[in-house]
């Protein structure tokens, strides 16, 4: 490894598949993980077997040492295999002794042949140097470079015509001719066979896998084995504990009214104020329960042979899951599109639910969701992409009725604005593009990653004292209520500084960033401040006001 790392300190400059990071004693997770999707796509891209992250080499490419250690690296890998798409970690993680400094090369895999790698939903790549999204020529290069085969498309020689089912294939008649009203008296004079190769759901009068899945008797899943046609609904009370279940198999046409109608869509009634609101409406909006259920179907990942969940909680959530990751680069870009999809996992079986009615093209179901939401004042779909999952949640009834109905009064709010205020306050990750679309209009404040709502918006929304919670106060505010409490008292235990102050940090930090924002808080007033002493040990240290801070107050 001595020999790698001084062939990539011979590098003229950093490229697509190097990276030098400082990183003393720590890095970013969420950094680590853009870069390893960059580092990972652009291997894939130069054809190389991986890519390098080099950590404790500034970008001069001088050595300054790294002390992570392996339970950091530990940490890496699992953050690294949760968040990506497809699920990958690094290759190896090699310490290499160098001119007496530990140096950590991280060895990142080329990302699967045809299969783009993504962070948290986001494709990255580089140009040069430097980080961003992976751009549509590259993500096509990638997915173009093998054309898997089309396993809805897959004839199962053994079956026949009297392995589906014929209350099945009536509906299939009947959606049929509610799609191409033009044909409504033509369909009725072809028969089975002729209808369903016209449907595209067979294949010169052979049974598809889409056939059985869509068409077939309940006996007939065996065809598809390991793929399963399962969906199981569940319901689970406000302690998460289940309650009741059921399965549906095939045929998924007539299935899916009946998983529907096990949904207790609940009318849910706002509390009267002026005209923002109407009196009641249904939790779950029929379309988004129609829309979501049929596009697990559409792009379940069969080859993995799981099933679709449908989960029902009695304190008004609804979430769908499928197996098999999410082929669009985000939701936000689907959205923003509005438009058809190029690539489908199962296109045949696609193709076939749009002759049958069940599913469009045109690109909109999505943004209808997010809208009709939008338009309830409920919380907007959240679709969550990690262990090779596909799950969107919906919940059906308004959060916080004042905010709610205050933010109603934001009218000048884009779908767009919406949409990334709500993962702020839902204390999801926006991009550096995002936060400064959302600061350029006051709707947001904070610095990276921690945003949080603004001023502005807090007092429109009558959210003041969140606001307060989220964006905390000050450092000064916090430095004066410990040099207070060491006047009063004579002198501070580290408990009785976390106990003072970790309650109040800002509501956007996590307990390890509140425990380190505070110890460097303690540092500037020891070190460079010199307001505090600590006259204890290292591992139980006694705070007191310094000999010059003492002096100064008694000169004042």
């Amino acid at each position: 490894m001595i020999d790698v790392l001084n062939h990539l300190l011979s590098i003229t400059t950093e490229n697509e598949v190097v990276e030098f990071k400082e990183a003393k004693n720590q890095y970013d997770k969420d950094k680590l993980g853009r870069y390893f999707s960059a580092l990972s796509n652009e291997a894939n891209l130069k054809g190389k077997p991986n890519a390098w992250l080099v950590l404790g080499v500034k970008n001069d490419k001088s050595v300054v040492g790294t002390s992570i250690n392996d339970n950091q690296i530990n940490e890496y890998k699992a953050e690294m295999a949760n968040h990506t798409s497809p699920k990958l970690s690094f290759a190896g993680a090699h310490r290499v002794k160098y001119q007496s400094l530990d140096v950590l090369l991280l060895e990142i895999p080329a990302a699967p042949q045809g299969t783009p790698v993504s962070w948290k939903g986001h494709r990255y790549g580089r140009d040069g140097e430097s980080l961003g999204g992976l751009n549509d020529y590259e993500l096509k290069k990638i997915q173009s470079q093998t054309q898997k085969e089309d396993w809805s498309a897959q004839i199962i020689e053994q079956a026949s015509l009297d392995d589906l089912s014929p209350e099945a294939i009536t509906m299939a008649r009947k959606q049929f001719a509610e799609k191409n009203p033009k044909l409504k008296e033509e369909i009725p004079t072809w028969d089975n066979t002729t209808f369903l190769n016209k449907v595209k759901v067979c294949i010169n009068g052979k049974i598809t896998n889409t056939a059985i899945l869509l068409l077939g008797k309940p006996e007939s899943e065996h065809y598809i084995s390991p793929a399963t046609a399962k969906i199981s609904w569940i319901l689970k009370d406000r302690d998460n504990i289940e309650k009741d279940y059921e399965h549906f198999t095939c045929p998924l046409l007539l299935e899916v009214e009946n998983v529907k109608a096990k949904i207790r869509n609940l009318k849910y009634r706002y509390i009267k104020d002026g005209t923002l609101f109407p009196d009641e409406v249904d939790q779950y909006d029929p379309y988004i329960v129609r829309e979501a259920l049929n596009n697990c179907i559409a792009h379940q990942d069969y080859t993995l042979g799981g099933k679709i969940n449908v989960v029902e909680h009695e304190d008004g959530k609804l979430t769908f899951a499928n197996s098999g990751t999410f082929i669009p680069e985000s939701i936000e870009k689907v959205i923003d599109a509005d438009a058809p999809e190029t690539n489908y996992r199962n296109p045949f079986l696609a193709n076939a639910m749009v002759n049958l009615n069940m599913i469009d093209t045109i690109g909109s179901g999505i943004k209808k969701m997010f809208v009709i939401q939008k338009n309830k004042y409920f919380p907007l779909p959240d679709y969550d992409f990690s262990n090779e999952k596909i799950t969107v949640q919906i919940i059906g009834k308004v959060v916080d009725v004042n905010y709610a109905r205050k933010l109603a009064e934001l009218k000048e709010l884009s779908l767009q604005e919406i949409m990334l205020l709500d993962k702020v306050a839902k204390n999801k990750s926006i991009s550096k593009d995002e936060a400064h679309q959302l600061k350029s209009k006051n709707l947001i404040e904070g610095r990276k990653p921690n945003y949080h709502i603004s001023s502005s918006v807090a007092t429109v929304t009558g959210e003041k004292a969140d606001y307060i919670k989220q964006r905390g106060f000050k450092d000064g505010h916090y430095k004066h209520m410990i040099i207070d409490f060491i006047q009063q008292y004579g002198h501070a235990s580290k408990q009785d500084i976390d106990k003072l102050i970790l309650d109040i940090l800002p509501k956007v930090l996590d307990e390890k960033q509140k425990a380190n924002k505070l110890r460097n808080m303690i540092y500037t007033m020891s070190k460079k401040e010199k307001s505090i002493e600590n006259q204890g040990t290292n591992r139980n240290p006694k705070w007191v006001l310094s000999l010059s801070k003492t002096e100064k107050d008694k000169n004042n």
